[in-house]
């Protein structure tokens, strides 16, 4: 080769080079660091999938935000633990007066914000009077409206005396939003959480540390955290709204574990389990999915149809055929294994027959060649809405539809975000919602509560029952019981009541599910229902991408 081509030859080499070096950093540049093809060899991460972006963070506010997320970064006063045991967090201790009006809480010392400021009873009060100052929006949860005032006795005593007795207090305090706590350096100028944040500044395990709407976030250890360190260092949530693509992601390698309700179907769930190269595994129930038939409608008003329709669709066969056999029939709204439900309640089963002639009792007729029943010039239509990312909601939608069409009872549905869906549950703006209760350690307590309390829509779904009002009292009642019997009669009756008043139809009971790739070890489903999975979660051997 002569002179000149061998110089031609190593100029391109040199050019080659160069080129890919600036193609593999513009790859690098247009990759989050937090992704699997940039970690360094030593740091152990999971990165997980979400159906949707995690929200603002905001510890004392609703949707957007997720909850696994925000209980990432804040903590409680109070934690609840398996088998509903209640165990000092924040607080290292409580006492409560004998006329139950009363809690003093001992703060845990030495706690910091992960910023470096110190957690302490003004900083607790200065949270409690944010929430408290948009009162409405929290009046789901039953402490918010017997909440009298708080006080900062000195740095580590926090009290907080109530209007009248509430047997739920700490229950309530243990649940994820709205009572955690944000650092000062997190709250806004005028103090007005409900328009937003500074920073989401907490004292939890894990501190937020990049963040790209709708597409991904990573979280980091807290250095400042009091508590037991995470034994991993980073989590990746990358938001991935289809179920579907998802799985593909997990199979590929570039998920390490997909958890949650509804993020997959429950069929690719038990097709990931069969291929034996994961580890699968199921949680107890956490919840009952219902379905809610909105009496302020004036055709879903009559008893008779409610029960028509709850008679007209074989429950047992869709939710075997939906998911698989892996989630159980529900016959009753709220499953036996929370306090005060264990009642005796009559199930209302499967029958075509009955279905057809409650309705016909009711006026609704089949015309003459119709497929859709009329009655005084009206057709019976109804909407059905349902989050469009969850592909449980979605089959068992389309069933409904199907079953009931049978019955000339048409059905149309409408996918929605879910933030939509939430927003038109509680405007009232709907026919037919899939609801799930809110599980432990809400339940049964804050399921009666929202019978009772306007504005967050089950009250209103249940507005056209003629015993509304007796039923609203006995909530009153059963939440400010001294009394273990009589507050068990009280719930036996208000549950008694749902039963038979087919309003709230249960379906089935919710499992988590999760699937993840045989290096993570430790993994457990966590008591509270919206608690993060990853305390105590271990990484082995790092696989290769």
């Amino acid at each position: 080769m002569s002179v000149r081509h061998r110089k031609t030859a190593t100029l391109m080499l040199v050019t080659l080079l160069l080129l890919s070096v600036i193609l593999g950093c513009a790859k690098q540049e247009n990759t989050p660091a937090s992704t699997s093809t940039n970690r360094a060899a030593n740091e152990k991460s999971i990165t997980l999938s979400w159906p949707r972006d995690i929200g603002t963070m905001n510890p004392h506010v609703y949707n957007p935000s997720q909850l696994f997320a925000q209980s990432m970064i804040y903590e409680p006063l109070v934690s609840y633990k398996q088998g509903g045991k209640l165990e000092p967090a924040l607080a290292e201790s409580w006492t409560i007066s004998k006329d139950g009006k009363t809690y003093t809480f001992k703060l845990r010392k030495g706690v910091k914000f992960s910023d470096g400021t110190l957690f302490n009873a003004a900083i607790v009060k200065k949270n409690f009077d944010a929430i408290m100052k948009n009162e409405k929006t929290h009046s789901w949860l039953g402490i918010v409206g017997v909440l009298d005032k708080t006080e900062a006795v000195d740095d580590s005593t926090f009290r907080m005396t109530l209007k009248e007795p509430y047997y739920p207090v700490l229950q309530d305090l243990s649940v994820v939003r709205p009572f955690r706590f944000l650092g000062e350096a997190g709250f806004p100028d005028d103090g007005d959480t409900s328009k937003g944040i500074k920073k989401p500044v907490g004292t939890g395990p894990w501190m937020l540390d990049e963040y790209k709407q709708d597409e991904y976030a990573t979280f980091k250890r807290n250095p400042n955290y009091w508590g037991t360190a995470p034994k991993v260092d980073k989590i990746t949530v990358k938001i991935i709204p289809d179920g579907e693509t998802r799985v593909m992601a997990f199979e590929k390698g570039d998920l390490d574990l997909i958890y949650g309700e509804g993020v997959i179907s429950l069929d690719a769930f038990k097709q990931l389990r069969d291929t034996n190269q994961y580890v699968t595994t199921l949680s107890e129930p956490v919840g009952t999915r219902s379905l809610l038939l909105n009496s302020s409608n004036p055709k879903l008003a009559d008893l008779r149809v409610r029960l028509a329709l709850q008679h007209g669709f074989n429950k047992q066969a869709m939710v075997e055929g939906v998911t698989s056999g892996l989630e159980e029939t529900a016959d009753t709204v709220l499953s036996k294994n929370y306090p005060y439900t264990n009642v005796d309640l009559q199930p209302i089963g499967y029958d075509v027959e009955k279905s057809k002639a409650l309705l016909d009792e009711a006026g609704w007729k089949l015309p003459a060649g119709g497929t859709v029943r009329e009655k005084d010039g009206q057709q019976m239509d109804f909407e059905l809405i349902f989050d469009k990312t969850d592909p449980i909601q979605k089959a068992m939608a389309e069933t409904i539809q199907a079953e009931w069409g049978e019955l000339g009872v048409k059905v149309n549905l409408t996918g929605l975000e879910l933030t939509v869906q939430i927003k038109r549950l509680r405007s009232n703006q709907f026919d037919l919602y899939f609801w799930y209760n809110y599980g432990a350690p809400y339940d049964p307590h804050s399921f009666i509560n929202v019978i009772a309390k306007k504005s967050f829509g089950i009250s209103e779904v249940l507005s056209a029952l003629p015993m509304k009002k007796d039923l609203d009292q006995q909530v009153h009642e059963a939440l400010l019981s001294t009394d273990e019997t009589k507050r068990q009669e009280l719930y036996a009756s208000i549950l008694k009541t749902l039963q038979e008043q087919s309003a709230i139809v249960p379906i089935s009971y919710i499992k988590k599910t999760a699937v993840y790739q045989k290096k993570i070890t430790n993994f457990v489903f966590p008591a509270n229902r919206d608690e993060n999975p990853f305390e105590g979660i271990e990484i082995g051997k790092q696989l290769k991408r």
